[in-house]
């Protein structure tokens, strides 16, 4: 388990969200008290928050990583051709396929952080050194994700693009419909772009994965509900093409308003 003290994980997804009309920046929400703010330049900052890797995979080299190994050059081609629509663009099928799989990949690793947080918070209560801490919340986030990211790894995966409405982003863009959903649906998302969705399937496959493929949408269809799911699981912050849509999420987000001096406590 080690800390990730590079750019954040969602970076390549955030430059989707530039606002590039003469001034470039990211509009964006913070949870913590519902204000808005305008980062100025490409690097994200307010993006800032910790990250702690945890090694999913089989193979013991992992666990010397301080993030997911992710192919940044072809990730950042794949989100580019789904925001834009172009699937032509998106490289060879291979590393399309690859992109997709890193896409969940990095879905994953910001999706275990509050996990790990509320574990190790939950050990530190015991008598345990820092160490045993550590080690015994990292045994938790495995067994609970480990047999999930081997599942999704068997996923079908497609990119809806040119959807009709804009999608947000959080810190926490892993959206599980078959856990969020009520009644719940047999699919995973990831906004790739303010228009573009990566949806995650079951596959009838046993032995590898099948190619990505790729579908214009002219309605949001089932994915209606792909900002509400979104909202209800960031922690840290929300970005947007616009001031309007963060605005109407404030009041879920403003800390409650101080009593008036000398006003009487509610009961």
């Amino acid at each position: 388990m080690g800390a990730h003290e590079s750019n954040h994980p969602l970076r390549p997804f955030l430059k989707n969200w530039l606002w590039e009309h003469g001034r470039i920046g990211t509009r964006y929400l913070s949870c913590a008290d519902g204000a808005i703010g305008y980062d100025e330049g490409r690097k994200a900052q307010f993006a800032s928050e910790p990250h702690v890797y945890v090694h999913l995979g089989r193979d013991a080299a992992d666990a010397s990583r301080t993030g997911p190994a992710v192919h940044e050059s072809g990730l950042a081609r794949f989100l580019k051709a789904a925001q834009l629509g172009r699937p032509d663009d998106a490289g060879p099928p291979a590393d399309v396929q690859r992109a997709a799989h890193d896409c969940i990949e990095l879905g994953l690793f910001c999706a275990y952080q509050a996990d790990l947080r509320q574990a190790c918070a939950r050990y530190a209560l015991e008598p345990m050194f820092d160490d045993e801490i550590r080690d015994a919340a990292a045994a938790d986030v495995r067994a609970a994700y480990q047999p999930l990211r081997e599942q999704l790894a068997m996923y079908d995966y497609t990119v809806f693009h040119g959807l009709p409405a804009p999608l947000l982003l959080c810190d926490v863009p892993f959206v599980d419909w078959r856990v969020r959903a009520r009644p719940p649906m047999p699919f995973v998302s990831m906004p790739l772009g303010p228009y573009a969705l990566l949806v995650g399937t079951p596959s009838a496959k046993t032995a590898r994965a099948g190619p990505v493929t790729w579908r214009s949408a002219v309605s949001m269809g089932p994915f209606k509900d792909q900002n509400r799911h979104l909202v209800d699981g960031a922690r840290a912050w929300i970005v947007a093409t616009s001031d309007a849509e963060l605005a109407a999420l404030q009041p879920r987000f403003a800390p409650p308003e101080a009593a008036p001096e000398g006003a009487a406590a509610p009961r």
